[in-house]
Order: structure tokens, then sequence, then C-alpha cells
């Protein structure tokens, strides 16, 4: 059985950082493109970063472009996202996601319906 679980997260400041982490049961993570989403309450989920299966290659939505990073360690069946300069608007559950199916990043790995597998989410509560 996959299992995907968060955790790292917790109340920071803003301006502040905060790094996520998800492990991954199995072999999953290794043969699967692996994403962060986020939702914020009376808000839609959206897409936050992806990571290819070789972490060669990364797409970031605009809002967190330049603030976060998306990593793994295929190894520790791990992935993170290093979350720098937090603003009250990255409030919100994080949840990461892997995509068994697909081989490469296109512009349909923002598309939640891509994945195949999620974890439970963290919650992320940036304030003052």
């Amino acid at each position: 059985q996959v299992q995907l679980v968060e955790s790292g997260g917790g109340l920071v400041q803003p301006g502040g950082s905060l790094e996520l982490s998800c492990a991954a049961s199995g072999d999953i993570l290794f043969n699967s493109i692996m994403g962060w989403f986020r939702q914020a309450p009376g808000k839609e989920r959206e897409f936050v970063a992806a990571i290819s299966r070789s972490a060669g290659g990364t797409y970031y939505a605009d809002s967190v472009k330049g603030r976060f990073t998306i990593s793994r360690d295929n190894v520790k069946n791990t992935v993170y996202l290093q979350m720098n300069s937090l603003k009250p608007e990255d409030t919100a559950v994080y949840f990461c996601a892997a995509d068994h199916t697909h081989y490469s990043i296109t512009w349909n790995s923002k598309n939640g319906a891509a994945y195949d597998y999620w974890g439970q989410g963290t919650q992320v509560t940036v304030s003052s």
C-alpha cells in the first residue's frame, strides 16, 4: 500500500522559512513525478511545485517562484519543499502527491488529476 506522509508544517512569522518533507513508502517515489499542492480555507486546491523523477526538472507556480524550492532524495524516498520569505497568503494545508503514470513534467503536472497518490497534508500558518 502506497503511503505519503508530510511533516514540517507549523506556525511561522512573515518573512520566515519552513521546510516540508514528504516520506513515501516502497519505491513509489523513485518512479514518480512528485508534486506539492496547497489548499487554503475556503479556496480550491492549487498547484505549488513539481519535480521530475530524476530531479532534473522542476516546475513552480508563479506565486512561489523564487521563494520555494522543491527537491528530492530518491535514496531516502523523500521529497522536500523549502519555503523562504513566507507570506500570510502562503497559509494553507500543504499536500504532497505522486504521479506514477507520466514520465516527464509537462503543463499538466500542475493539474491535481494527474497524480495517483496523495498524502494527508500538513498545516502551514504564516502569521505575526
